[in-house]
This record gives C-alpha cells, structure tokens and sequence, in this order.
C-alpha cells in the first residue's frame, strides 16, 4: 500500500526530473551554450577574484602624467582619465555590474516564486491582491522609474541600487509564475497529493514548484542581462553610482566627452558590457529552446 501511494505521488517530481536532465543533455550539443557560458564564467571570475587578473585595486597605481594615454607598452588597454590602468579599471568594474545582475534578479526571483505561488495556487482575495499590486509596478517605467528614486535619495550605493531595482523588477516573473501555477494546481499528480493528505505547503514546494519554475528560471536569466544594461544606463546617466564606485557604465559616461579623441575609453567597456549582455540573452534562449522540445 505504501508503494502505491509512493508511485500516486512521484509522478511531478519525475516529470520535473526529466525535464530538466532533457533539457541539459540538449544544452551539451548546443555551441552557443559553451560560449556564453564561458564569457559568463569570465565576468563572475572578473567579479569576484579581480586580484586574479590584475595587480591593482580599484583606482590604485594611477598617474596623471599618463591620462588617457591609448593602448601600448604594459598598459595593453591603455590609461584612462585619472592616468589608471584601464585593464584594471575594467575588471574591477565587473564587480558592480556583475553583482547588481546576479543580486536583482535573485531578489526578485524569490519575490516572484512565493507571490506567483501564493496567488496561483489560493485564487481569490490574495490573486486579486497580487494582481492589482503587480498591475501598479508594472505600470512604472524601469529606468524612468529608478531614475526619480536614485534623484531622490542621492549618495547611493550597490546595495541601495540593488533595492531600488528589485522593487521595479519582480512583476514580470511574478505574472509569469501565477500563470504557470494555475496551469498546474489541478493536474492529477497534484490532485493524487492532496487525497493522500499533503497539506499545502508541501503541495505546492513538492509537486507544483518543480514543475512550474522552468519558465520562469528561464525569464530570470534574461532579467540579468536586462538589469546588467539597466544599470549601466542609470550609471551613464550620472544617477546610479558615483566615484570612487567603478562600474563599466560609469567609465562609458566619463568617455563620452572624449571619445573622438581617445576612443579606447568607450570602446573597451562597450565591447566587455555588450559581450556579458548578449551571453546572458543568448544562454536564456538557448535554455528556454532546451527546456520546450516545441522550440527545437
């Protein structure tokens, strides 16, 4: 008897399962995968072991002598405005960039999955609560929206952006959780759980997460790539962080005055923004083909 209810029961947490060991021996012959993810183990090597890629801290061994001297000699990047090496600069702009992508969309991932859970699987006052509350953030432009509170509460950091972008960031993977957990609740293995007297939250932890999550994983992994350049814009655009901070959009905003004669101080950090950008689209996309055989 014990064996029967165990094999009612198993079917979610199987399907799940599969899906997922489909989905990486789908991602193992997919090119696009390895690169991406290469350049993606780069810039989180970048982030979070700069001594490994240069000797300098951040802002150190500068030398106004040497402002905006271009490419040559040690100095394979050149020296940027204070005279610093600007191969360090870099990488230790990674840090923020980096950081505020991973940190936002996992912030407001978990914010997305217990909201979808609790509005998708309840119904009723709290889906309308949930609902109405996603259709007022929703409603707030991302950079408009940042923009106004970063002018409002100046002096700033990478914890604080992070915040800011967490609170305009979780509506679109909450919507999209909801709607994958209404289209699980009455499937027959959640069904099958219920009968034999799971309660709720074992319910949807065990036999609906599992099997709605995907989607919205997939999404989440995008949103870094989406936060990434939300942040270096904010940074651009004089309100996100401030020196002695180093982040990539900072260094695109300080070259824009002097890019006709010295491009290297905009095109370096454009060319590593743009690469982690574009990796963390492409692998969101090649991950949502592998987990939707439909796409392949």
């Amino acid at each position: 008897m014990a064996e029967e209810r165990a094999a009612v029961a198993r079917p979610g947490r199987t399907r799940a399962g599969s899906l997922w060991r489909d989905a990486w021996l789908e991602l193992r012959r997919r090119p696009v995968f390895w690169l991406s993810a290469v350049i993606l183990v780069l810039a989180v090597a970048m982030a979070a072991l700069p001594g490994a890629f240069t000797r300098f801290g951040p802002n150190e061994g500068c030398d106004l002598r040497r402002s905006k001297k271009g490419p040559g000699g040690a100095a394979v990047f050149g020296y940027d405005l204070q005279g610093c090496e600007y191969w360090s600069q870099i990488v230790h702009g990674a840090r923020a960039s980096v950081l505020i992508g991973i940190a936002v969309t996992v912030f407001a991932l978990l914010v997305s999955v217990v909201l979808g859970l609790l509005a998708g699987y309840y119904g009723g006052l709290p889906d309308a609560v949930v609902s109405r509350l996603t259709d007022v953030f929703f409603g707030i432009p991302f950079v408009l929206g940042a923009t106004v509170i970063l002018v409002a509460f100046p002096g700033h950091g990478v914890w604080a952006m992070t915040l800011v972008l967490v609170v305009l960031g979780w509506t679109t993977m909450t919507r999209l959780m909801r709607a994958q957990v209404i289209a699980v609740r009455d499937m027959d293995y959640v069904a099958a759980a219920r009968m034999l007297g799971a309660g709720d939250l074992r319910v949807m932890v065990r036999h609906i997460l599992p099997n709605a999550v995907a989607p919205v994983f997939v999404v989440a992994m995008l949103n870094v790539g989406n936060v990434i350049a939300g942040e270096a814009t904010l940074d651009y655009l004089g309100v996100g962080l401030q020196y002695p901070e180093v982040s990539w959009g900072l260094q695109l905003n300080v070259a824009q005055v002097f890019f006709a004669e010295h491009p290297h101080l905009l095109v370096f950090p454009s060319l590593f923004l743009t690469a982690t950008v574009l990796s963390f689209l492409l692998l969101g996309d090649v991950v949502r083909d592998a987990l939707d055989p439909g796409l392949r």
